[in-house]
């Protein structure tokens, strides 16, 4: 500013003393202040396309091929713009997997995912947990077709020297994108962005199989806290934050998988992008998140965006810089999301057109999963789906089941373990919940193809088998009946069965023992896996081949990595208890299951019930429409009603007459 005024028309003594003083105090001129967007995107998770590949048909609300057009329109409003990811991209629809299983990855076959970034311009990248699901080879030869900066800066590869302080990051923990901005008086300025990027450690939990011995993780406030420093002696005029970590308002403990808005506390991080949890912020998904402004999408004060999931919306920061002893500095900011839909006359429209360059480059890849997922591997003889899966035992979670035991019997013929009595864990996917009323299998009597094996089982998870004791059993049932809200018999007013803040895929149904839960004793366990009511015991009639199960006995379940390495924190899995790693995924065993059968009868065998309820209580059940369709496989369920986010509710008889026998 001095220097400014060094060019104007020179003032007199005392008003030049005047005017200097006066400097500090003066709104930075329109040639000082720059408007910096920062556009991001998290979770993908492979949904490149609007396109439902479960469903077999165009999905106008979710698809990076339509974010596209969303990223182009930003652009052209303000040229002064940086876009990112924010990870877990290459896993999560069969176009993810088929390009890691059939079509191949390589030199001269890039990645479908790494081709769309590169042609959309992305400025850089974090990785994120699903990263790491097909292993680190898979990572490397995806992004080693990257045409941006890759970060992880909390991830390490283990040297075996037991030394932290020369260990090599798997990727870089920051980037500096230097960037020439223009001013809002038109001018031209060289700004210096420095970028951070760290994602959740729990990868070293879910994908142990993978990485044991290979890299480790360490906390992510306490890697921004040693990056921050760095990136700015290097240079840096701002810091943006990508955090592949949801957003928790409890006191830090170190370690956290939700860490993200704990970044906004570390001096130095001018904005933080934010994503894992599926989530959008600002909204009321984190009413009452300590220190946010969902006005103004902040957090302390912090500009914070989290991007809901498979490119449902489009994250925005924006930026007001200011040059202060000849640095750029945030004077302002905040954050916002852009839907793909929006709400017109009571029903969702599309607010995005499919980007036709985008469409162009991606279509072979596109009509090699369709060939792919359309392919047939067997028949059922009735329907297969997932409408009323919290409310008893189902064919779609029956038929899981099947499948993992007739795969880890001949697994573990010769073992020592072979003589031991084989359970099996299957959890409800796709479920609703946060997710929409779309969000369920549902696969039709008749054929069946690959794209209804990725319907029921979504992930691409191994199998695993684990040695556990009856009383283990027990507490592993215990902590999957935490979906369930505790039912009050003495309250008259409607009540819901579900806790949808327990995702569905952490509600395991354990074939080969029958049970049944009491709804009127409040959770075991929190949503954390510690210990919360030591006296509540939901689990009720806990049997192995009509008898009381014998909790000392040992039995062998069979689950996926996911859950046998600590995944949902389930008490006595960490790890320790896995006796066999198949090298199929659960969807190979399925695969190979049905092709086996030829034909798939759905049935159940009455794994679980609710025990009795004899109060006259109204228990509310949120489900798809389309459920309605289906009572007749659901008899504890009747119609109640129209619900909210265009599910149905549904009243849920607890009074034990209409259970299947």
């Amino acid at each position: 500013m001095i220097r400014a005024l060094g060019r104007r028309r020179p003032f007199a003594g005392l008003a030049l003393l005047a005017a200097l003083v006066l400097v500090p105090l003066l709104p930075a001129r329109a040639e000082d202040r720059i408007e910096l967007q920062v556009l991001t995107t998290t979770d993908l998770h492979m949904a490149l396309m609007d396109y439902d590949y479960y469903a077999d048909r165009q999905d106008p609300s979710i698809g990076l091929v339509r974010v596209a057009s969303l990223i182009r329109a930003a652009r052209a409003a303000n040229p002064n713009t940086l876009l990112l990811d924010n990870g877990d991209l290459i896993q999560g629809t069969p176009l993810g997997d088929w390009v890691v299983r059939e079509r191949g990855i390589g030199p001269g076959r890039p990645h479908p995912a790494m081709v769309a970034l590169n042609h959309l311009g992305y400025d850089a990248a974090v990785l994120g947990n699903h990263e790491f699901n097909f292993g680190l080879d898979v990572l490397k030869q995806t992004y080693a077709a990257a045409a941006f900066p890759v970060l992880a800066g909390n991830v390490f590869v283990v040297d075996g020297d037991d030394d932290p302080a020369n260990d090599r990051p798997l990727y870089p923990g920051y980037t500096i994108l230097e960037r020439q901005l223009r001013d809002t008086a038109g001018a031209m300025h060289t700004v210096r962005i420095g970028v951070i990027g760290v994602l959740t450690p729990q990868i070293m939990v879910w994908d142990r199989d993978k990485l044991d011995g290979k890299v480790t993780t360490r906390d992510i406030v306490d890697t921004a806290r040693r990056l921050v420093p760095e990136v700015r002696a290097a240079g840096a005029d701002i810091v943006i934050a990508l955090s592949h970590a949801g957003l928790s308002g409890a006191p830090r403990v170190g370690g956290e998988e939700q860490a993200s808005a704990y970044l906004t506390e570390i001096p130095g991080i001018d904005a933080v992008v934010t994503g894992h949890s599926h989530g959008v912020f600002p909204g009321p998904d984190y009413a009452g998140l300590p220190g946010a402004d969902l006005t103004k999408g902040t957090v302390n004060g912090v500009p914070l965006v989290m991007a809901g999931y498979s490119g449902n919306q489009l994250g925005v920061i924006e930026l007001t810089l200011e040059q202060r002893d000849g640095r750029w500095t945030v004077a302002d900011g905040r954050g916002s999301t852009r839907p793909l839909t929006e709400r017109r006359d009571g029903r969702n429209v599309p607010a995005a057109e499919p980007d036709a360059g985008l469409a162009a480059l991606l279509a072979t890849d596109h009509q090699g999963t369709l060939a792919y997922v359309r392919r047939a591997v067997g028949r059922t003889s009735g329907p297969i789906h997932s409408y009323c899966a919290f409310v008893g035992d189902t064919p779609g979670l029956e038929l899981i089941s099947e499948a993992e035991r007739f795969y880890m019997e001949r697994a573990l013929r010769g073992t020592p373990h072979a003589g031991l009595p084989i359970l099996a864990a299957a959890a409800v996917f796709k479920s609703g919940g946060r997710f929409g009323p779309d969000f369920y299998a549902d696969i039709p009597a008749g054929e069946i193809a690959i794209r209804n094996i990725a319907d029921i089982y979504p992930y691409p998870n191994m199998l695993v088998a684990v040695k556990v004791t009856g009383a283990q059993v027990r507490e592993w049932l215990e902590m999957s009946a935490r979906v369930f809200n505790r039912i009050d018999p003495a309250d008259a007013k409607p009540q819901m069965l579900l806790d949808r803040r327990v995702p569905g895929y952490n509600f395991d149904v354990i074939d080969g023992v029958t049970y049944a839960v009491d709804l009127t004793q409040p959770p075991r366990y929190d949503r954390d896996g510690k210990l919360a009511a030591p006296d509540a015991h939901r689990i009720r009639d806990l049997s192995f081949q009509g008898k009381p199960i014998d909790e000392a006995q040992e039995f062998i379940v069979v689950t996926n990595n996911y859950r046998a390495n600590g995944g949902g924190s389930f008490p006595g899995l960490d790890g320790s208890t896995v006796v066999f790693q198949a090298p199929e995924t659960a969807q190979e065993a399925i695969l190979d299951y049905i092709r086996t059968q030829g034909v798939v009868e759905p049935r159940t065998d009455s794994t679980f019930r609710f025990q009795p309820v004899t109060a006259p209580v109204t228990v509310l059940y949120d489900s798809s429409p389309r459920t309605r369709q289906h009572l007749a496989e659901c008899p504890t369920l009747t119609y109640h009603g129209p619900g909210e986010n265009g599910f149905d509710l549904f009243r849920v008889d607890l009074s034990g007459k209409g259970t299947r026998p």
